[in-house]
């Protein structure tokens, strides 16, 4: 079977790198329009003309999605430029690893609060078109790590919220789903950052995976891509691991 998003429209916070981009990209290849923001204005601008190459109306905004009028502000406008929003992925992190007021403070705001502002402004469109949500949760929802307690909490808390939606939404045909990615690997990211940063952290968690690699951000957006399609027409409220085994 092959996914067809023609005339489908797809917001992706958080989509100017790593998985949000592959998100974006993968659905603008199978024929969706697709607005993007971050804070970067180069890589918002770089995945752009990427999705335009594509030849899909592509739409970016720098939005610092720790502000709730922010988020608000940006998906109100991608709605108006796309025409509609049939798709919301929620990717954005603060990756909060500091056990402190700042590291609880900024994984609130960005990687939950963010998931709420952002699907509310959403919903008017997202019953019009009785859209798909995919939330992006981590492994470390469902396998704390001492190194980041703020970052696996909220994880989680972004899990629960998702069933929460998937129940209210429902009556919508709005449908909810979360990915629960594994260490992921690509240029600029976080673990490419550790390579040399923390090579024995990197090569520890490496070695604890079964697959015997990292992720990639492909990887994550296939399954992205199958949830907001028709083929998951009755998956709703699932969080779905895609990690190599990670945790296992």
């Amino acid at each position: 079977m092959k996914i067809d998003f023609a005339g489908k429209k797809a917001i992706v916070c958080g989509g100017s790198r790593g998985i949000g981009r592959a998100i974006a990209l993968g659905f603008a290849a199978c024929g969706g329009d697709v607005s993007i923001c971050a804070r970067d204005p180069k890589a918002l601008e770089e995945t752009r003309g990427e999705i335009a190459g594509l030849g899909r109306k592509a739409h970016a905004a720098s939005a610092d999605l720790s502000q709730g009028d922010a988020v608000r502000g940006y998906v109100r406008a991608a709605v108006a430029a796309l025409g509609g929003c049939d798709l919301l992925v929620n990717n954005a992190s603060a990756f909060g690893a500091t056990d402190d007021d700042k590291g609880w403070t900024s994984s609130l705001a960005v990687d939950m609060l963010s998931i709420v502002h952002a699907t509310q402004e959403a919903l008017p469109a997202l019953k019009t078109s009785q859209g798909s949500v995919v939330n992006i949760s981590s492994i470390a929802a469902l396998h704390p790590a001492a190194r980041q307690p703020p970052y696996g909490a909220i994880k989680a808390a972004v899990i629960h919220y998702t069933i929460s939606q998937a129940a209210m939404y429902a009556k919508d045909r709005i449908r909810v789903n979360c990915i629960a990615p594994g260490s992921v690997d690509f240029p600029g990211g976080v673990w490419d950052r550790r390579k040399t940063e923390n090579p024995a952290l990197y090569n520890g968690t490496l070695a604890s995976i079964p697959f015997g690699r990292m992720g990639t951000p492909e990887e994550i957006a296939n399954v992205a891509l199958f949830l907001a399609s028709p083929l998951a027409s009755w998956v709703t409220g699932q969080a779905i691991a895609v990690a190599g085994a990670q945790g296992l």
